[in-house]
């Protein structure tokens, strides 16, 4: 603000400096007076500095640690809470909505008010939360603390108007979802347990109320007790003192059989006719040793049980491997019958759960897909195909999924370019992922709040440029372009070539983009430019490539008339027949003057290829290697989409090409255009073994 203040100041009052001198100040015989100081211009500043600060405009990437996973399969939205105390809310592709607990404690679990529009958040400061999810921008409707009780789990029932809440010391309170009162029933662990059993069950690690009769409640122990609840009767049905810890539960549909999971790698089956023992315990993982003992596994962390009508029912859990392997990916197991699939993963699992066809849990769940949430990353399982494959994220949350090395930013775009660019990139489907649509596509995407529409490009290292809507408040990704698609696979070199040639030498450096006329032009680290046209319809096209040389010195450079004897470039690939230009031999071979050939660093495909709908390559420019040294990159570019130029440079020089004739129009050195006054200090290159004499 200070160099805002000093600049205005300098407009609304006069310079004394500026003047000849005072009216009023003795001058000599003959001396013209001074002229008469302008009257001062009186400017109102209404601008301070609460004008001007800074704030976030767009949010992007996936939720920083994640906590919690929730899913309302009537609206089919997905919410992910986080350790800071965010609250990602997910639909269709698109619909992306943010929230923030004031607080800032971690969420540790999510409750959907099914088909409500409403969220219960569970923090660890101890607070639920109540989110009314109706209005346009998400906000809490209520707060309840618990001063004295730990929170540990949570309940809510579908179309209930319950939520219980297990706490740490073991026992179960029901708050009222409409009121967010406390209720005065409260279920006492001592009153849960056998009054025989002096010893503490430890913390609620599940709820469940049983898919028969909603007047029941299972509630397990960490310790590895079970009790079921009868809320009417205040009573216990039934006990079950289990000698491993438990981590989840998960009921049959038909409400007469529930599983456990536990901290030695086991499932428990239990049947409510008979509970004094599972009539069936599992080790998924665990083999028999030689010496006839189960060899020991991790804790299943969590388990659920779904039905079908056509199948066998489907359990799925995370966990139970064996401890025999160090350094094992995090799994997710389906066991499907006798079949048992072992899914690994590339990040630790934070929580899944099954998508099922019915909100009812006393129906066939019918399970269709898993949602799975991992500490990086957000994937979806079809469980429809017997081999899972998982679905195609719509909305890729690592902007760095290849590392971003540029970027540009275009505001006011034409309004119809958003829904092209989308409806284009939604058509080019990756191979190997589930035929099945996005599961969770909830919502209804807008372009924005903005009246303009705002799209950013970034360039990656593998030579990739993804296309973004910024006009909201979440980046949503449009469209992705290849550009190293454009270009042969590079063969491996050997020797000194291999330290020159760049690591990544698709890399994009700059992008210039036209959005009125849809021109992009690519400038890539390996010294190359792409010109790509956009075409709604898939064509057969051959790519034209032009080869320049901007390492020339200032005797060398011609005419741009004189093109078939123009050192500074060359052009290979041609747009019409009656053209036949140099192409370049192989590195290391001579030309009859005794020049070391010139050779550019990527081979541009020369065949006739068939290309999507979308940007299409239209011509390659590449600057060639001279003498075994690779060209000095790409610095500045430029294109005129009115007049059919693209003009670019580095520190050797500067050339302008007509890429309608595909012509280079301009081809200058840096000495030509400083002259004697060069402001660029240049190493100079040793030369090379061989040298040609110029005879004047």
């Amino acid at each position: 603000m200070k160099k805002f203040r000093k600049v205005l100041d300098g407009l609304t009052t006069s310079s004394p400096g500026g003047t000849m001198g005072s009216p009023s100040s003795g001058s000599a015989a003959g001396t013209p007076t001074a002229a008469p100081t302008p009257k001062e211009i009186d400017i109102q500043e209404t601008l301070v500095s609460e004008n001007f600060q800074m704030c976030k405009t767009v949010r992007h990437g996936f939720p920083y640690q994640p906590t919690a996973l929730a899913f309302d399969p009537v609206q089919k939205i997905l919410a992910i809470g986080s350790r800071t105390g965010g609250v990602r809310i997910l639909g269709r592709p698109g619909v992306d909505c943010y929230c923030q607990h004031e607080s800032g404690s971690a969420v540790l679990q999510l409750q959907f008010l099914i088909n409500e529009g409403a969220l219960v958040t569970a923090c660890a400061d101890d607070t639920l939360h109540l989110w009314n999810l109706r209005q346009r921008r998400p906000a809490v409707l209520h707060s309840l603390k618990f001063n004295r009780e730990r929170i540990t789990f949570c309940h809510l029932p579908f179309q209930s108007k319950w939520l219980y809440v297990g706490t740490e010391r073991g026992n179960t309170h029901i708050v009222n979802i409409e009121s967010f009162i406390l209720s005065g029933y409260v279920i006492m662990w001592n009153k849960a347990i056998e009054l025989s059993t002096k010893t503490h069950p430890g913390p609620v690690v599940h709820l469940s109320d049983c898919p028969k009769d909603e007047g029941k409640l299972l509630i397990g122990f960490e310790s590895g007790m079970i009790v079921q609840w009868d809320l009417r009767g205040k009573k216990a049905d039934f006990r079950i003192c289990y000698d491993e810890a438990i981590h989840s539960a998960g009921w049959h549909h038909e409400g007469k059989q529930f599983m456990c999971s536990h901290s030695d790698g086991s499932l428990s089956m239990w049947n409510l006719r008979n509970t004094l023992k599972p009539f069936q315990v599992t080790f998924p993982h665990g083999k028999i040793q030689k010496d006839g003992r189960k060899e020991s596994c991790k804790p299943i962390l969590k388990v659920e049980y779904k039905t079908s009508r056509s199948s066998e029912p489907f359990v799925i859990f995370s966990g139970g491997l064996s401890y025999d392997k160090a350094g094992r990916r995090p799994t997710l197991t389906i066991m499907h019958g006798k079949a048992i699939t072992v899914l690994e993963m590339d990040y630790p699992i934070v929580e899944f759960m099954a998508l099922c066809e019915t909100p009812y849990n006393n129906e066939v769940q019918e399970p269709y897909a898993v949602v799975v949430l991992l500490e990086k990353d957000l994937i979806v399982v079809d469980l429809t195909q017997s081999n899972y494959p998982v679905c195609e994220n719509p909305y890729p949350m690592d902007i760095h999924e290849s590392p971003v090395t540029c970027t540009a930013y275009f505001a006011d775009c034409p309004p119809n370019l958003i829904p092209i660019l989308y409806s284009i990139g939604a058509k080019h489907k990756k191979t190997g992922y589930s035929q099945k649509e996005w599961p969770i596509a909830g919502g209804l995407w807008t372009l924005g709040c903005n009246t303009y529409p705002e799209i950013i490009l970034t360039g990656h290292a593998d030579g990739s440029i993804k296309f973004w809507d910024a006009s909201a408040i979440t980046l949503q990704m449009l469209y992705k372009l290849k550009t190293s698609k454009a270009f042969e696979k590079p063969k491996p070199v050997e020797g000194r070539a291999a330290d020159l040639m760049e690591e990544d030498p698709f890399a994009v450096q700059m992008v210039s983009w036209c959005p009125q006329s849809r021109i992009l032009c690519v400038v890539g680290i390996s010294a190359h430019i792409i010109l790509y046209r956009f075409s709604k319809y898939d064509a057969n096209t051959q790519i034209t490539s032009l080869e320049v040389r901007l390492q020339c010195e200032s005797e060398d450079v011609i005419s741009p008339s004189d093109n078939e004897n123009n050192p500074c470039f060359s052009e290979s690939g041609s747009h019409s027949p009656q053209t036949h230009h140099h192409h370049p031999a192989s590195p290391g071979s001579k030309t009859p003057e005794g020049n070391k050939d010139t050779i550019p660093c990527l081979k541009v495909k020369e065949r006739m290829v068939r290309v999507p709908p979308g940007y299409q390559a239209e011509l390659v420019i590449q600057l060639l290697w001279v003498d075994g040294e690779p060209p000095q990159q790409i610095t500045s570019l430029d294109i005129n989409s009115a007049y059919g130029l693209l003009a670019f440079g580095n520190c050797n020089g500067l050339a302008v090409v007509d890429y309608l004739q595909k012509t280079i129009l301009l081809c200058m050195s840096t000495l030509d255009l400083y002259g004697g006054a060069d402001p660029y200090q240049r190493l100079t290159r040793s030369p090379p073994q061989e040298q040609t004499v110029h005879l004047r």
